[in-house]
């Protein structure tokens, strides 16, 4: 018998179980529900701009900030998450982590203003960066070889799904106006999701403890979180200040932060002590130019589609619900893109498959930008600029499947826990000021009426970052990492290896 949050909790522990835990699919379920719950969180937001507005007065800022500031916080702490669950133990991360992200949500429902709403969506961020990295973990201490493998396959497509509904069903929440709540339901989504997770978890997780040995680096851990808020900010308020200096000194800041962050974890490894993140990742070429490589593509790729948000709603005064389908195109390309790259090509020809996705996404942005030119406004409908979102989403979904494998490849295999937990950080990052960057880009036509020229400047944008991907691509390994291997079912790997799972967000 243990206890959770002082709370007698019946849960076995591992030696008090013979052969495999009888319990273990109920871990998945959890694990699944926690990541649904971010899912839904990083994308149903992006239909409730307008009622957001109308409400507690956001602008465009304020906006950017409720749809960035918790992919700015999750990012920024994923591998600290990690590393504290490895020293104090998964379970109780997990418990911990899922319990004050059901508690953000709840405050997020009932925020009075725009500020503090802001506020609790960094706070949701900082949750879930405590809650996800411990889900790998626990299925690996759970599950092992085919078994682990069927986990990996049942995970993959639910955590797409959940994904692509998340607009949906922000817009059906938002749109329906139940029980008067508006915009707040789409966060009261997570509370029924959360507590209902957080009593299986507490019951069913077996205990397993942590490693005391382990030592968690907080000055690596404040370099990170410092860097990403000194860049993050000036992009998110450089545009409605005009660009003073100090959006300059800032951004500049930032980029000391990150080098002031490589050295400080080798000099941590040099002197025995252990780092934030394996410092020899630092030094593989093809893993740091990776890094950048998955900071311009989701940057770009989220940025996007919160501007076709913007555009269908502020521009065309679609509902939140019209909006929300209005994503479907390229939530059905991009499903259609993964799945050509992942059971076709990306095992054939290699990376090649990533050189293919970027011509295919311009090919997409450069059939917008016409379908753009020949809108009617008095007749517009999603049906006007479908073709070229789903021609986009279809090269943004070759893309998303491959790449993290071919960054990997680059990887020692004890070096994968932590390359996939920098992987994950470095993506959430990357969303974050894609969101600041191209609401910036939009927001500035946009003041003047035209929502139509604020999408063509944000396609400019994007082409390029798709420009700079696709030279980067060529310098990444020519074979991905087989998929069993990037999820850490290699023997010579230990639970101890484990960091945040890939991340991905369409």
């Amino acid at each position: 018998m243990m206890e959770v949050f002082g709370v007698c909790d019946p849960s076995p522990t591992p030696d008090e179980t013979t052969g495999p835990y009888r319990w273990r699919w109920l871990i998945l379920a959890v694990m699944i529900a926690a990541e649904i719950m971010d899912l839904l969180d990083a994308s149903i937001v992006n239909v409730a701009g307008p009622d957001l507005e109308r409400s507690l007065g956001a602008g465009s800022v304020g906006l950017q900030w409720v749809i960035g500031g918790y992919a700015l916080t999750l990012g920024a702490g994923l591998v600290l998450g990690g590393r504290l669950g490895d020293r104090y133990g998964r379970r109780r991360m997990f418990l911990i982590g899922l319990g004050a992200f059901t508690a953000a949500s709840l405050l997020c429902s009932i925020a009075p203003s725009i500020e503090s709403l802001i506020v609790f969506r960094l706070l949701q961020g900082t949750a879930g960066a405590m809650l996800l990295p411990q889900g790998l973990g626990l299925l690996r201490e759970n599950f092992s070889g085919p078994e682990l493998t069927k986990v990996f396959a049942i995970f993959g497509p639910v955590l797409g799904l959940g994904g692509i509904i998340g607009p949906v069903l922000g817009g059906f929440l938002i749109e329906g106006d139940f029980f008067g709540l508006g915009w707040r339901s789409v966060f009261l989504v997570n509370l029924s999701i959360g507590l209902a997770a957080l009593v299986v978890a507490a019951k069913f997780v077996p205990r397993k403890s942590g490693d005391r040995t382990v030592r968690v680096d907080m000055t690596g851990a404040v370099l990170v979180v410092a860097s990403c808020a000194l860049l993050v900010l000036p992009l998110n308020q450089g545009q409605e200040n005009g660009w003073p200096l100090w959006t300059w000194l800032s951004m500049a800041a930032s980029v000391i932060g990150v080098a002031l962050f490589a050295v400080q974890q080798r000099r941590a490894s040099l002197t025995g002590r252990e780092p934030l993140v394996t410092p020899g990742l630092l030094r593989k070429p093809a893993f740091t130019v990776g890094l950048g490589g998955i900071a311009l593509f989701f940057g770009g790729l989220i940025g996007t589609q919160l501007v076709l948000t913007l555009f269908l709603q502020i521009g065309h005064d679609f509902s939140a619900g019209d909006a929300g389908l209005g994503n479907l195109p390229l939530a059905v390309g991009t499903a259609i893109g993964g799945a050509i790259s992942g059971a076709f090509l990306a095992d054939r020809i290699g990376r090649k498959v990533l050189q293919i996705g970027p011509p295919v996404q311009l090919a997409g942005a450069v059939v917008l930008w016409f379908e753009l030119d020949g809108l009617d406004a008095a007749s517009f409908s999603i049906r006007d600029i479908a073709p070229g979102v789903a021609v986009a989403g279809i090269g943004a979904g070759m893309v998303i499947a491959a790449l993290f494998s071919f960054i990997l490849a680059a990887v020692d295999d004890d070096e994968i826990g932590s390359a996939s937990g920098v992987l994950s950080a470095v993506q959430a990052v990357g969303g974050s000021i894609g969101v600041a960057v191209f609401g910036s880009v939009f927001f500035d036509q946009a003041r003047t009426g035209d929502f139509t020229g604020g999408f063509h400047r944000a396609l400019i944008v994007q082409a390029c970052l798709l420009v700079v991907f696709f030279a980067i691509t060529f310098l990444l390994p020519r074979k991905g990492r087989p998929e069993e291997e990037q999820h850490g079912i290699l023997p010579e790997m230990t639970a101890d290896d484990s960091g945040a799972e890939p991340h991905l967000t369409v």
